[in-house]
């Protein structure tokens, strides 16, 4: 962590406000540490998101300690997950559900829909999306063959969980745009670049492409009732556990959650990536000098660093303690991976980048507990394989300006990087 000047006590941060995502990284990394050191579970008032539209509610607790986030994810008869873990404000149930899937849900529902989904999830389907993985990173790098510059975002870390996750489902190529355009737009957060200032606007704009997703899978989903294919669409649509299928609107919310976040946390993953081996040019020299030797430190490492997603929150379902604090039913709780994951009781020297760090007991993915990533998997294999490609092609590709940071409390997203090689 780099020195700065601000803030100078806790009473300067609120993670509430919109400012404090936008403030340098140093910053933002010391108000954590003074908050892990000083007052670990503050509490704030909620943001004013989408108000009118949203009404407040009467604020929450944020948990900044590793120990914590842990504690409150192992115990989800405790805290749960709906009504929304994707939003600190309550919104409306088939908004959360339109737009979260299982990761609003609690069981028994989280538990059938998971099961019916993991079905479908093959050991053959996932040996076929390890192979198509190394194919498209491949191809992305040839792209870039006679290039010396590029956006590395848009042009390489965008591309590739994009073009994996709709070869996945089954999505034709022409449809491609469309899906990262509505993605980007649903996680946009405060971002002007995605989402209109109008709040009216706005709400019509997340509506919107909500229902272009779901629309488009769903039109795809008739066709592969009738004419299945070996992609996951045709699996999804075809899967019978005990009885149980996908109704179409879980499959169009399913859809979404698969494209939003399998696209934007991977991504996210990867650019920060390559910003860190770009500071830290002794440990890319380490890495790509034997890249398979330190390929899964490496990759941990990065998701570590990168925490794509920020926070998840849980709700008290009862009156209940937690590490020696009392919460009251109803008590809204917003679990700080990114913070957990500089914690310096956990990780020694947290602020430092080490491909080779072991252990390392992150919490990139989520904590542990039924809401675990389901396609970590899937992450730590793209991140591995576009990496593997580019120290075998263009090992002297480096960020060559600050990245363009998505200005969001939920997402650590990049929306730019320049690079060069």
């Amino acid at each position: 962590m780099q020195t700065a000047t601000w803030p100078r006590s806790v009473e300067d941060i609120n993670l509430s406000a919109l400012e404090f995502w936008a403030r340098p990284l140093e910053e933002r990394e010391k108000a954590f540490a003074l908050l892990r050191k000083e007052n670990p579970v503050p509490f704030y008032a909620e943001p004013e998101v989408m108000a009118p539209f949203i009404p407040l509610g009467p604020g929450y607790h944020a948990l900044t300690r590793h120990a914590d986030v842990l504690e409150a994810s192992r115990r989800p008869e405790d805290f749960r997950s709906s009504p929304t873990a994707t939003s600190i404000p309550d919104m409306p149930p088939e908004f959360t559900e339109f737009f979260g899937s299982m990761i609003n849900m609690d069981d028994p529902r989280h538990a059938r829909l998971r099961r019916i989904v993991s079905r479908a999830f093959t050991p053959r389907m996932l040996a076929r999306l390890e192979d198509q993985v190394q194919e498209i990173a491949s191809s992305i790098v040839d792209e870039m063959a006679g290039r010396r510059s590029c956006d590395f975002v848009i042009d390489i870390a965008a591309k590739l969980p994009l073009k994996v996750i709709c070869d996945m489902m089954g999505v034709p190529q022409s449809d491609y745009q469309t899906v990262l355009d509505r993605s980007n737009l649903i996680l946009a957060g405060g971002d002007t670049e995605y989402l209109p200032d109008d709040p009216n606007e706005a709400v019509g704009a997340l509506l919107g492409a909500g229902m272009d997703l779901s629309n488009l899978v769903q039109d795809l989903a008739r066709f592969r009732r009738e004419s299945p294919t070996d992609d996951l669409t045709s699996a999804l649509v075809n899967a019978n556990v005990d009885g149980e299928t996908l109704t179409d609107q879980e499959l169009g919310s399913f859809f979404i959650l698969l494209v939003v976040a399998g696209n934007e946390t991977t991504r996210t993953a990867m650019s920060h990536g390559l910003r860190l081996l770009t500071e830290n040019p002794d440990q890319k020299a380490l890495w790509f000098s034997d890249y398979e030797r330190h390929a899964a430190t490496a990759v941990e490492e990065i998701v570590r660093v990168a925490s794509p997603v920020m926070w998840m929150r849980r709700t008290a379902t009862r009156d209940t303690e937690l590490r020696g604090r009392r919460f009251a039913e109803g008590d809204k709780l917003l679990l700080f991976y990114w913070s957990a994951n500089r914690d310096e009781d956990v990780f020694p020297d947290p602020y430092r980048f080490d491909v080779t760090r072991s252990p390392n007991p992150h919490v990139g993915f989520g904590g542990p507990g039924p809401h675990f990533c389901l396609g970590a998997h899937l992450a730590r294999r793209e991140i591995t394989v576009m990496f593997r490609e580019l120290a075998r092609r263009m090992p002297s590709i480096h960020a060559s300006g600050p990245p363009s940071q998505l200005l969001s409390s939920f997402i650590n997203g990049v929306k730019h990087l320049p690079a060069e090689w």
